[in-house]
């Protein structure tokens, strides 16, 4: 097992990362930029590195900086976590050639998956559902409208590295999918580094399914069943819960399996997400993979009971899974909700600022993880997220009332926060009744 592990993020995953190796009984090292160096969190560290002011640039997605920081530090092994540099293949490589571990795939594991074209060439090997649409990246226009004319609109650009909503255009006809590809391909360059972009089928009222799994360095690689993150704001989510309502369990199981033997096709070792696009007939779609823990991570760990961020670490170390696919049972029902510094009745503007008042709820079945607390200030640098509210019962409907009395009892102020929104989705019939589609919140928002 590793002695000391650098943690090269910041905020609410940085402190869980901490939490997992003090568990482990390693040593962490957290960097910071000066953004966030009276961020609470930091002292929780064994050390902390300053490496450089609030941009990201300069910071967190700095490779050289980091490195050197982990160096300086002596560390066997770098957490990514989540977002920055978690699904850059060449950081990974870059670790790799200074003899320290990175807590996450290799660099060719994350380049058959976390490229999303060469994802979807890899799903399509291993008999993975995936969607129609061009074979590999888009580089002239003609080439779209070919691949747009064989099957049919609506159709969606997509960036091929990355995520969050940044480089996607939905084009229901060909004039807009001409004036849509070079600014697609501008933005991914911008966001990612990566202005390479592809086109697939658009489905109006999809659902977002995601299966999470994890493989080890000894060819195991097994699932720990769905989540469904259908409560999206361009395409970002917003809600997720687990596992995911009104799925026919048998095809879920099949969809599952397939996304375990994808991971274990690519001798993968890490946690992984294989996101899909579920139709009304309930048939499956492969998105992409995500070489990385996610976000939402947490809503698995209380329906099966799997320590996934410590079981990460754990299988960076060399250590086997400790468990089979049967040990891997549902337990209940989970939900979380992402709670955001933004003012959702003014198109989510973003809200930093001093959090004066911080009342965290609590109680049977309520897990808060965040970073804040009374008197910490949210820098405007970075992602709008305070913290993930995460309620676990054993029925869903359960759920959603404990949810309610959580959100009832959490108060942050005198930033907006956007627990209010939350709580009038916890009540929305729709939503109750399962099943809502991935532009549902944004048909809400709009009426």
């Amino acid at each position: 097992m590793f002695q000391r592990v650098l943690i090269a993020n910041r905020g609410e995953i940085a402190l869980r990362i901490m939490r997992a190796c003090k568990e482990l009984n390693i040593e962490t090292v957290c960097v910071y930029s000066t953004a966030d160096k009276d961020a609470p969190y930091l002292k929780h560290a064994d050390e902390t590195i300053c490496i450089g002011p609030g941009p990201s640039k300069d910071s967190y997605l700095n490779i050289s900086r980091i490195i050197s920081a982990a160096e300086l530090a002596d560390v066997d092994a770098i957490h990514p976590g989540y977002g920055f540099l978690s699904e850059r293949a060449d950081f990974s490589e870059i670790c790799r050639e200074c003899k320290i571990e990175f807590i996450g795939p290799s660099p060719e594991a994350m380049g058959k998956l976390g490229d999303k074209v060469e994802a979807k060439r890899y799903a399509r090997a291993a008999k993975v559902p995936v969607f129609p649409g061009s074979e590999g990246a888009i580089e002239e226009v003609e080439e779209a409208v070919e691949v747009a004319a064989e099957i049919g609109y609506p159709v969606i650009i997509k960036a091929a590295a990355g995520g969050g909503g940044r480089g996607m255009r939905i084009c229901r006809n060909e004039a807009t999918l001409r004036t849509n590809i070079s600014k697609a391909q501008q933005e991914a360059q911008a966001a990612f580094g990566n202005g390479a972009v592809f086109i697939e089928k658009f489905l109006e009222h999809a659902r977002h399914v995601e299966v999470q799994c994890i493989g080890d360095k000894h060819g195991n690689a097994i699932h720990l069943w769905e989540r469904d993150c259908s409560m999206q704001r361009r395409h970002q989510k917003v809600i997720e819960e687990a596992p995911g309502p009104l799925i026919e369990r048998k095809k879920i199981e099949k969809v599952c399996e397939a996304a375990a033997k994808l991971i274990k096709s690519a001798d993968y070792a890490g946690a992984a997400t294989v996101e899909f696009l579920m139709d009304a007939d309930q048939n499956f779609y492969m998105l992409e993979v995500n070489t990385r823990v996610q976000v939402e991570h947490p809503i698995t760990e209380m329906i099966t009971g799997v320590d996934i961020v410590k079981a990460s670490i754990q299988v960076a170390a060399g250590e086997k899974l400790p468990y089979k696919q049967k040990d891997i049972q549902v337990n209940g029902h989970a939900i979380e909700c992402r709670i955001n510094a933004e003012d959702h009745t003014k198109n989510f503007m973003p809200s930093a600022g001093l959090i004066e008042t911080y009342e965290a709820p609590g109680g049977l079945g309520v897990r808060m993880d965040t970073h804040v607390c009374a008197g910490y200030r949210v820098p405007p640098n970075y992602d709008s997220m305070i913290g993930k509210l995460i309620v676990h019962a054993e029925t869903r409907e359960a759920a959603i009332t404990r949810a309610l009395r959580a959100l009832n009892e959490f108060e942050v102020g005198p930033i907006k926060t956007t627990i209010p929104l939350h709580t009038e989705l916890m009540q929305n019939s729709d939503f109750k009744k399962g099943g809502v589609d991935i532009h549902y919140l944004e048909r809400l928002l709009k009426d």
